[in-house]
């Protein structure tokens, strides 16, 4: 018996005019998105807007996606940004660092193999997002560590359903913002960040607060504590941490 993603992707699924949006939001719905089944077996390709409108969410479309936490070499600290006002989907929120999708667009961004097609994305989009230069981001630095899927509303009409792969990379960057992607930025250590969660005038974006939840901090504390002798931390002495063979289901 198929399982819902796919019927999902083999259904009529709904549209919706985006004249009343930002312009260039709009433009990037447009992108095509990696359609999977609940095992991260990719199975088509659909628009941005197709996959997050809730009603095609609802019939159990779930797409590709990457999450990237850039940390500091010298002192551990995460980069943070907060979503901008002129976002369709989470508008304001804080998040990680960097949070979008491999493109069925790109062929390079399809290739599954060591997570290569996740890795070539997150450093596209880091660049267009935060302005952070390719260079800074080479793609085999980055520590792939797990996948996990998950489902979140975000105003009614729009959310995610996502498999999401969780990259970390330890790199001195060079942050110039997109202000279409970004309204603001910050780099935090752990207890910084506990504190934003802790004031409730903060929003969060929900994958990243059941990242937080679940896993962020634990290795966070890993990062941190496997510093290399000269006191810089480097992510990809995670590898190995957990086992990133299977696909994590959130609740």
């Amino acid at each position: 018996m198929s399982s819902p993603a796919v019927l999902a992707a083999r259904a009529a699924l709904a549209s919706i005019d985006l004249k009343n949006y930002d312009p260039e939001q709009s433009r990037l719905m447009d992108e095509r998105c990696i359609l999977v089944d609940e095992q991260d077996n990719a199975i088509g390709a659909a628009d941005k807007k197709t996959c997050h409108l809730m009603e095609n969410i609802n019939k159990g479309l779930l797409h590709r996606a990457f999450s990237a936490f850039v940390f500091r070499p010298s002192d551990g600290k995460l980069l943070l940004q907060q979503r901008a006002s002129e976002k369709i989907t989470f508008p304001d929120m804080w998040t990680n660092t960097c949070c979008s999708h491999p493109l069925d667009d790109f062929e390079e961004e399809k290739i599954e193999q060591d997570q290569r097609g996740v890795r070539v994305a997150a450093s596209r989009k880091l660049e267009h997002e935060l302005g952070i230069p390719r260079s800074q981001t080479p793609i085999h630095q980055f520590q792939y560590l797990t996948r996990i899927h998950y489902l979140a509303p975000s105003n009614g009409m729009w959310g995610e359903h996502e498999v999401d792969y969780i990259l970390f990379i330890t790199s001195d960057v060079t942050v110039t913002p997109n202000k279409n992607e970004i309204r603001d930025h910050k780099w935090v250590d752990k207890a910084e960040l506990q504190s934003m969660f802790d004031n409730p005038s903060n929003s969060f974006t929900p994958w990243f607060k059941l990242i937080a939840r679940d896993f962020l901090f634990g290795w966070w504390d890993e990062l941190l504590e496997r510093k290399r002798e000269n006191g810089r931390v480097d992510a990809k002495r995670l590898a190995g941490v957990v086992d990133g063979s299977r696909v994590i289901k959130m609740a």
